[in-house]
Formats: C-alpha cells, structure tokens, sequence
C-alpha cells in the first residue's frame, strides 16, 4: 500500500502498555491520522459494534495491540475468559478488517504461542509442533488462531497481514498489580515496597532458575513502526533480543536498580512456568530491524516511570 503521514491507523489498545507506546512510536514519527478507542467507546468483543465502527472510521492500517492478559495466576484462574475474550476480540477486529477493504493488519501476539519444550532458542516453524505451557495454554490457543487467521487471508486474499511475536514485555505504563500483572513489574513493585518498608525481605515464586528473555516496550514499538513501513515477506516473526537471563539475575537486578539492601527469598512451592523461553529473532534481523534498549538500561526507565507516576497507576495503592 502507498502509506502516508496522513494515512488512516487505526490502534486497538492504544491505551494499554503496548498500545500506548506504538501510538508515540508513530506520532513521532509524523503519523497525524491515528484512531483509538477505549473500551467503554468500542467493546471489541462486540462483533456488531466492531463491524459498525469500521464503516463508520475507515481505517487504512489496523494495529491490534488488544488482549486480555495477565500472568500465572490470572491465566491460571480465568482460563475461558481467556480463551474466549482473546477470541472474541480478534476475530472481530481481523475478520471485521478484511471485510471493510483493510489492506494492512498487523497483528500482535505472545512468545507463549510456542510449545512448552521446543527447542530454543524458538523459531517461528516450531509453531504448532508439540503441546503448550499449561498455565497459559488458553491464551495461547488464542493468539495462535489469530496468527493463523492472518496467515488465511494473506495466503487467500494476498493482503498484508502479519503477526508479530514479542518476547516479554515491561516498560512504561505497565501493569503493576501484584495479583495479576507479569514478573518483572511485579518484582519491582516488591522490591520498592520493601525498599520504604525498611528493607524487609522479598518472597518470590519459584526457583530463580527459569531463564527469561525480556524486551523493552519501546522496542516493541519500533519493530512495528518497522513492519508498518516495510512489506515483511513471511507471516510470522519474533520480535526479541535474542538475549536471556535466570529470575535470579533479574531479581539481583532489580533489587539494584530499586536500591533494596533486603534478604530475597525464594518460595520453591509456587509453579516456575516455562524453563527456558527464548527467541529465535534472525527472521527480523534478517531483513533489517533490531532491538536498542538493553535490560539495565530499560529496567531504570521503567522504575523512574514507576516512581514519577506511583500516584496514578493503575492499581498500585501503595
């Protein structure tokens, strides 16, 4: 497509972490004809609602940045709301594109769409080759339908869908709940709670042994700015640094960059997760986007973020 500063882009989930950081990416880049709706504007599980809003908008491009997701224990919890929100929701904004004329989607999913114990680090062909992460299976069934449903119409229709895979994400505007958001926010919640606390010790789950690869947000945004200006070849592609380390050295860097000067403690009785789960991102690489922001330096970020919004973020009663 002959994509404009002024062409029409549409963001579903702009007002979440991933959302968020994809409109700056494109507003500063001089994209000035972005649409977003919240969630009380356009229930995107609502296919008549969906479907009225794209004749009514017209958008050229759609981003989807919307899901409904959480960590272990939400996953764990609210297995059909996950499953079938997730669902819902792209299968609205994905079949409702491809019918109002949307030559562009770009569709995000998770690295938990790749089998419990593939080989690492994951490739995009290792896809539908073994069984799924029970703790995260139904989210993960989820995504995976959304990536092939892309794949469909552009092998059916030749139309520019493609679904990215990011690694796990942390940054700015993230979920800092400790019952449902993910174990690097959650982790620096904890080690700044006992930081002011008098430096009381820190439980976390787990071993420390899991190896974990972790992307800065803004990154995030770039690849799709990236996948956004270019006509990408395949369907699939991670969207990673190729990088990981143990929850242990996460929680060591953590608890540096907060300050804490507590015990960790390590709750061997709560689940792991995943061994290992890192991405394979030569596809990307390949035809000519990498990520910038390495760990520390995007760990500091989302910490000073954290502290100059401790008052306004979502859930965070401290």
């Amino acid at each position: 497509m002959n994509l404009k500063q002024t062409t029409k882009i549409y963001i579903a989930g702009h007002r979440g972490m991933v959302g968020s950081a994809i409109w700056r990416a494109l507003e500063s880049k001089g994209y000035s004809n972005l649409i977003g709706k919240t969630s009380a504007e356009l229930d995107l599980r609502n296919q008549q609602a969906v479907t009225n809003f794209y004749k009514k908008e017209q958008p050229e491009v759609v981003i989807d940045a919307a899901a409904k997701v959480g960590g272990i224990l939400a996953n764990n919890d609210f297995p059909y709301q996950f499953l079938m929100e997730n669902m819902l929701i792209q299968n609205n904004l994905i079949d409702g594109a491809h019918k109002a004329g949307v030559d562009k989607f770009i569709f995000l999913g998770s690295s938990c769409i790749y089998p419990k114990f593939a080989p690492q680090p994951l490739k995009e062909e290792y896809l539908l080759t073994d069984s799924l992460e029970p703790t995260n299976e139904w989210y993960a069934i989820a995504k995976i339908t959304g990536v092939k449903a892309c794949q469909a119409i552009r092998k059916q229709y030749n139309k520019d869908y493609v679904s990215l895979m990011p690694t796990n994400l942390y940054g700015y505007f993230d979920n800092f709940d400790l019952q449902s958001s993910h174990v690097l926010p959650a982790m620096l919640r904890k080690f700044h709670e006992a930081k002011i606390n008098k430096h009381s010790d820190v439980t976390l789950w787990g071993s420390g042994t899991p190896m974990r690869e972790f992307l800065f947000v803004e990154d995030l945004a770039a690849a799709v700015v990236y996948a956004l200006e270019n006509n990408l070849p395949e369907h699939l592609y991670n969207i990673g640094t190729g990088k990981d380390i143990t929850i242990k050295e996460l929680a060591d860097t953590i608890q540096k960059i907060t300050g804490h000067r507590g015990n960790i403690l390590w709750d061997a009785s709560k689940p792991d997760g995943t061994p290992r789960k890192l991405m394979d991102i030569s596809k990307m690489k390949d035809i000519g986007w990498e990520y910038s922001t390495e760990l520390e330096e995007g760990i500091e970020k989302t910490y000073q973020w954290f502290l100059d919004n401790i008052d306004k973020i979502k859930e965070i009663k401290l």
